[in-house]
């Protein structure tokens, strides 16, 4: 069957299977959904009065029948889906939706590519850092497996009657302190993950640690914690000094200690690979790589971190060229002074004993 009819046979069908699990006053419809990184057209499902629906990527759904030509098998697996999602849904109250004062406690900072998110971006308030945008979600509820949130459009702080100015100071008071930025070294979070026997059974020597893990602490949408009005300060004070900032996906970034071993170049492309290979594309924050210089307080793209570092040096030998050449000057003029003393001193005897001016 063709795209159009794959649609309405599987709406009817999924329906009569929530009905058959007990789900009750089921609504559909199909809409266009444009996410983070990514945009499809989505069975959003409806139960009873709860105003939260669950979005269905329809379009994959129908990619995975074309391959598969296995029609029940895909049904199953979505209906599976979608009443899980139901079933983890919050009710939301849609006078507390229209509530600025108790959604703001809600808000959560997030960073997405600014080049993937182009459209997005014109429908949301958003500050710039680098190639990468800066946006704001109300989260309903957060864990590492799922979160029910909503991206904070401009259309939705008019109806609160917030600008846009507000909206950002306000999520930089909350969001720290209800989604506090975690910074844990690489080892220390395998140690986490692993358990202390058996990260030991694998014989890793203690060491020094190379490698920094920045997120929240559900590691869910964390990599906002970069746009913390004191983050880089913080980071740097762990870490020592300067450091380079990988985006590893929206989840998280890796930071590195800057100890001369890195360059922007070899990060570049090993964020490209890793991107290219490991992520979905829905995860993807960015293909380069940021720098924060602890001195200056500069949070910039490394190349541009590397450029700026050799116009210093190259600034600083024009600087050494010009002293030498001033030095000379200055010595040639004490030269020429000294000789021209000599010369006054002469031309006095001379006349002192009434005799012609002697050239020198």
């Amino acid at each position: 069957m063709d795209y159009e009819t794959f649609k309405e046979v599987i709406k009817e069908d999924i329906k009569q299977n929530l009905e058959e699990n007990g789900f009750k006053d089921i609504e559909m419809a199909f809409h266009n959904i444009e996410k983070t990184n990514q945009s499809y057209e989505s069975l959003t499902v409806y139960e009873g009065n709860n105003n939260i629906g669950v979005n269905f990527n329809i379009e994959k759904a129908f990619s995975d029948y074309e391959k598969t030509e296995d029609y029940n098998g895909v049904a199953f697996v979505a209906t599976n889906t979608i009443m899980n999602a139901l079933e983890s849904t919050p009710a939301v109250d849609m006078t507390e939706l229209m509530d600025y004062d108790a959604m703001k406690e809600k808000l959560s900072i997030e960073v997405i590519s600014a080049e993937m998110n182009e459209g997005l971006l014109d429908r949301v308030p958003h500050e710039m850092m680098e190639d990468m945008a800066v946006v704001y979600r109300f989260v309903l509820e957060s864990n590492e497996e799922s979160r029910s949130s909503i991206l904070v459009t401009n259309n939705i702080i008019d109806k609160l009657g917030v600008t846009p100015e507000q909206l950002k100071m306000d999520a930089m008071e909350i969001a720290p302190e209800h989604r506090p930025a975690v910074i844990q070294g690489m080892n220390e979070l395998m140690i986490q993950l692993m358990g202390e026997e058996v990260f030991e059974s694998f014989g890793i020597p203690p060491m020094e640690e190379q490698m920094y893990v920045a997120s929240v602490q559900e590691r869910n949408s964390g990599a906002g914690v970069i746009a913390y009005q004191n983050f880089m300060e913080d980071a740097a004070e762990k870490l020592g000094g300067d450091f380079y900032i990988i985006p590893s996906s929206i989840h998280e970034v890796m930071l590195i200690p800057d100890d001369g071993a890195m360059n922007a170049d070899s990060l570049t492309d090993m964020v490209k690979d890793v991107n290219d290979t490991q992520l979905s594309p829905e995860e993807k924050l960015s293909d380069n790589v940021y720098h924060y210089d602890a001195k200056d307080h500069v949070f910039e793209l490394a190349g541009k971190f590397e450029a700026r570092q050799q116009e210093k040096a190259l600034m600083g030998e024009n600087s050494k060229e010009h002293g030498s050449v001033l030095k000379e000057l200055k010595d040639k003029q004490k030269e020429i002074t000294e000789k021209s003393s000599g010369r006054d001193a002469v031309h006095k005897a001379a006349k002192s004993k009434g005799k012609d001016e002697i050239a020198v």
